[in-house]
């Protein structure tokens, strides 16, 4: 098992290695991964986190999928440059339901053989002053702030609230290795600071050895992290990122970024992805087609997947099957492009709108548009497009027909 995570990248650094590899190789243990509730949909870095629990799960080992009720009442200050938004709790319970709803949808997971809970149920009532007396000498604050994620922000202003961040994940580790036997912690690598805090409070505490595994972050060719970014997210939610949207994603991703995409984010056999990585010049692209496909099926279904792909050959090669392009339904007969772009539901506001346009960002029928007054004359059939990945057909509704 060990190997096979390390064949795929997943793995990027371990507390002990030769003991979490008998671990995994030999045993079967409880294992954790936490996720925070900070948006309403898990996005493909979440996907990835995912994938190597599907791998250990497989082999024989029990996760524990934790959901942060309590600690995303706080945020995470690792990777920001700023503080998070502070959710009210009907947000965070909300957040909470849906990540539960698509863990159910993953169809490597098997939630039978899993652990599934909210560290709300013990966090919400902690005891201030019984929780300082009892935890607070076992953290240094010295060692605290040379941790990246707070060293990161010290300059830049990290509140008390999310100084507390690491010391909460810490007593996480250490509840579920006292109430579940857990005895391993895995994370994005950016969470190395906060898992080391963990395992060095139950051997203090529980006088016990815990062991930690940071993950591979998913990350473009540039070398910036992917996942829920201020520029636009792929995410898990239908609603958010429509299956054609997910699957040209991956279609056009960089041809360096192909392979490791695969070995991270599909079951496709290491075998298979090495005869893929010979593939020359447009050849790459059966290899985008195959991780596009594996992708979307393994998030939204087959038959999505076979959707999204009849999709994309419509629109860029063979085939005249337009599957699940978004379409929407227009009464009216002409319409300026601006509100054109609204009912479609490809931009947020007009001063997008405007911005795409500015920077030819907006077709219609392959054509750019460059005046954001132009009027449009609506047929069916109509298609427009948004950059490279977003596009919508429109549905003239009989009833105007003339």
């Amino acid at each position: 098992m060990f190997e096979t995570l390390k064949e795929r990248g997943f793995i990027f650094d371990t507390t002990h290695e030769e003991e979490i590899k008998k671990l995994l190789n030999e045993e079967k243990i409880k294992f954790y991964i936490g996720f925070d509730p900070t948006a309403d949909s898990l996005h493909i870095g979440h996907f990835l986190t995912f994938m190597a629990v599907g791998h250990l799960q497989a082999a024989g080992h029990t996760p524990i999928i934790l959901l942060g009720g309590g600690t995303g009442m706080i945020g995470d200050p690792t990777d920001r440059t700023d503080m998070r938004k502070v959710l009210s709790l009907e947000e965070i319970d909300h957040n909470v339901n849906r990540f539960a709803e698509q863990v159910k949808k993953l169809p490597f997971i098997d939630l039978e053989k899993a652990i599934v809970l909210n560290n709300a149920n013990w966090l919400k009532d902690i005891n201030y002053m019984e929780f300082l007396r009892d935890f607070g000498a076992d953290f240094s604050v010295n060692r605290m702030l040379s941790a990246d994620s707070y060293k990161s922000r010290y300059e830049k202003g990290l509140t008390f609230l999310e100084f507390n961040y690491m010391i909460l994940q810490a007593y996480d580790f250490l509840y579920l290795n006292k109430e579940h036997g857990c005895i391993l912690q895995i994370g994005g690598r950016d969470q190395w600071s906060n898992i080391l805090a963990g395992v060095d409070l139950i051997r203090r505490k529980n006088k016990k050895e815990t062991y930690g595994l940071t993950l591979s972050l998913l990350e473009t060719a540039e070398g910036k992290k992917m996942g829920k970014t201020a520029n636009g997210a792929i995410w898990l939610d239908e609603k958010k990122t429509s299956p054609h949207e997910f699957y040209q994603f991956f279609r056009n991703v960089e041809d360096s970024m192909v392979c490791e995409y695969l070995r991270l984010l599909t079951f496709v056999s290491l075998e298979e992805i090495k005869e893929l990585e010979n593939l020359k010049g447009k050849e790459i692209n059966k290899a985008k087609e195959r991780l596009a496909y594996e992708v979307t099926k393994l998030i939204h279904g087959e038959r999505e997947a076979a959707d999204a792909k009849k999709a994309a050959l419509s629109l860029f090669g063979a085939g005249n099957d337009e599957g699940s392009i978004p379409k929407c339904e227009i009464t009216e007969d002409k319409l300026d492009i601006l509100t054109l772009l609204e009912k479609a539901n490809l931009i947020k506001s007009r001063s997008e709108g405007r911005r795409l346009i500015a920077q030819n960002g907006i077709k219609i029928n392959d054509e750019n548009i460059t005046n954001p007054e132009e009027q449009i004359s609506i047929v069916d059939g109509l298609m427009i497009q948004k950059g490279k990945k977003n596009f919508c057909k429109v549905i003239k509704t009989k009833e105007n027909f003339k």
